[in-house]
């Protein structure tokens, strides 16, 4: 009996190929609001995870507003990883300059540093090394840039042992980090990014000295409240207990308030594609009145010869179930090509979310069934002597 339904409906539904089809036009606009949107916002998300987790998020990083006359100096830094709780630490004080090199003059930020600082921000790079003690310790004049500097300044990105100069201060370029990490550190105002010793740093800046007022610090383990709270509470043991000292910025909340927000803006998107699938099953319902007052001598025909009301009614909830299902993969075959010509456009990466996908034919599935209830039933109910009346 299933199988006759269904080709029953497939029969009526191509018989009416462009009522059918306008009919379908509400569930396609709905399944490629949602699978698009959904699609493009989860693969954003992607994106910015990857670039938040490309800083550690096992990262924390403080700023000393006041010392209390207890400055944390340079060289007693090590002292907040003795305890076990911490892994490395290291300073970073950000200053402005002009880099000037053989091919261009341009501002960039300066961050003055030690060796930790490339594990502690996940830094890779691209030729040469990263600083070392003895840079730091001898107040060397070395530098390691990143790709957009070594581009706009130097001219190219192969320039180890090449001279850069900060301010009028010549700098030997020991290292060139990778093109990803190209705004990665305290400040992401300025494209052009270079680490030197934080000894180094004093020398070139005014208003570096000996008594740090920054660090990164990145935690042994994986509960990074319990070590917010651990180095909260050293802190204030510090400057004492005066909580607006200092502040803690720590890397894993910005992971987890991006995922609420992106999380939020799914909901947000996904609720109002789901309105447009709603829009489209009142559509599906309407016309499927319509099929029902048009064949209202089919129905007192099939009655008459035993048809019974649950034949009737299944008849007409497979067709409404039909056009709403061939609506649903149309706009998923839709949604496959503009979001591939999102990939063309913009030269991205996004793809189809399984997941949405399989949500948008359950719920055209359900609407299907939920709007095509009423029209079966009205069917099912016909007096078939009144049925076979009707002209």
């Amino acid at each position: 009996m299933i199988t006759q339904s269904v080709k029953m409906a497939v029969s009526s539904i191509f018989s009416n190929k462009l009522r059918s089809l306008l009919t379908m036009l509400g569930i396609i606009i709905g399944v490629m609001s949602l699978v698009v949107l959904v699609s493009l916002v989860n693969g954003a998300t992607g994106s910015i995870t990857d670039s938040i987790n490309a800083l550690g998020n096992n990262l924390l990083h403080v700023t000393i507003s006041d010392d209390h006359n207890r400055p944390v100096k340079l060289s007693e830094l090590e002292v907040f990883t003795k305890d076990g709780q911490f892994d490395l630490i290291a300073p970073a004080a950000a200053s402005s300059a002009t880099a000037s090199g053989a091919y261009a003059e341009e501002s960039a930020q300066i961050t003055g540093t030690t060796a930790a600082y490339l594990d502690i921000q996940g830094l890779e790079l691209e030729s040469g090394r990263f600083l070392m003690k003895p840079d730091l310790d001898n107040h060397s004049n070395v530098a390691v840039i990143n790709a957009d500097l070594a581009t706009e300044v130097l001219g190219r990105r192969d320039v180890v042992g090449e001279n850069v100069k900060f301010n009028g201060k010549k700098f030997l370029v020991i290292g060139v980090l990778k093109e990803k990490n190209s705004s990665a550190g305290i400040s992401s105002g300025s494209t052009l990014q270079a680490y030197i010793p934080y000894t180094s740093l004093i020398r070139l800046s005014e208003d570096i000295s000996l008594n740090v007022t920054s660090f990164c610090i990145s935690a042994a383990g994986d509960d990074m409240d319990t070590a917010e709270q651990q180095l909260e509470s050293i802190l204030l043991e510090r400057f004492e207990q005066d909580e607006d000292a200092f502040s803690i910025f720590n890397q894993s909340s910005v992971a987890e308030t991006m995922s609420s927000v992106t999380g939020t803006l799914s909901l947000l998107l996904g609720g109002i594609a789901g309105i447009s699938l709603l829009v489209g099953g009142i559509g599906i319902m309407n016309i499927m009145l319509v099929s029902v007052t048009e064949r209202t001598r089919e129905i007192g025909i099939r009655k008459a010869v035993g048809a019974g009301r649950g034949a009737i009614m299944l008849q007409f909830l497979i067709e409404a179930l039909i056009i709403s299902l061939f609506g649903c993969f149309l706009g998923i075959a839709f949604s496959w090509i503009a979001i591939e010509a999102v990939n063309i456009i913009g030269s991205a990466d996004y793809t189809l979310s399984t997941g949405i996908v399989l949500l948008s034919i359950a719920f055209s599935t359900g609407i299907g069934v939920l709007f095509g209830l009423y029209p079966a039933n009205r069917a099912a109910k016909k007096n078939p002597i009144e049925a076979l009346r009707y002209n």
